[in-house]
């Protein structure tokens, strides 16, 4: 399997050209209105903010060209307001699949900053004592498997040709992780999945034969959110993603 950290071949052509190939983008969703810090996982309520509004629309322009005929998106309303713009362009209806969704997390609802929140209260160290399953939220082996079953599932719609599938940033990196024969458990500031960003997995036939990554609305992306970027303390926060 080869893999391009900017970019797949998928990217760089308006379809997939081959019958046997097929292209399933894996994005996450834009920038969440969210100033109180809170790690909202898969709570209701959560929308983009005027930032992540630009993101989807961004990300629609940069795939308006690609031959995408299927478009899907985890329940969430910061992915489906995401995905709604690329549906758009493209004249498609979008789908829902429940296995897109956030991973679950036993610290959702709370504040989980660098100094703050969480992490200082001695009730919520018992949720951190085994970072491989983790401990604190939905194992990674079974996001692998819903997430499989919701890559599998979009690439049988798109036979062909091109989907769209906007999810969440752990269950993306967990998923592509696997994929890639990497271990699960990582160091979550190393993540390559920066808001509104792609991660395109080529299929011929069934079977994965390439990754991509690209960022085509990385200058919107704050500095500190990006892939890699040192936390600062008092900035927005991008949890829950």
């Amino acid at each position: 399997m080869s893999e391009n950290s900017d970019s797949s071949t998928s990217e760089n052509s308006g379809g997939t050209g081959r019958k046997d190939i097929t292209v399933v983008h894996l994005m996450r969703h834009g920038e969440v209105h969210n100033p109180d810090g809170v790690l909202y996982g898969r709570r209701p309520g959560y929308h983009l903010s005027e930032l992540g509004r630009q993101m989807a629309d961004r990300v629609a322009e940069h795939l308006e060209k690609r031959d995408i005929t299927h478009v899907v998106a985890s329940p969430l309303e910061r992915a489906q307001e995401t995905a709604t713009p690329i549906a758009k362009a493209h004249g498609l209806d979008l789908a829902t699949d429940g296995r897109l969704i956030e991973a679950a997390n036993v610290f959702e609802g709370k504040t989980f900053g660098v100094g703050d929140g969480a992490l200082r209260k001695p009730d919520n160290w018992k949720h951190l004592t085994n970072p491989f399953r983790p401990s604190w939220g939905e194992p990674y082996v079974e996001q692998v498997v819903r997430m499989m079953g919701a890559l599998d599932a979009a690439r049988d719609a798109a036979r062909g040709h091109e989907a769209v599938c906007v999810s969440h940033q752990l269950p993306i990196w967990i998923v592509r992780s696997f994929v890639e024969r990497r271990r699960l458990w990582h160091d979550p500031r190393k993540r390559q999945c920066t808001l509104a960003s792609l991660t395109s997995f080529t299929y011929q036939g069934d079977k994965i034969v390439s990754v991509g990554y690209s960022e085509p609305a990385r200058d919107l992306v704050p500095a500190h959110l990006l892939a890699g970027a040192k936390p600062v303390k008092g900035a927005s926060k991008g949890f829950g993603a």
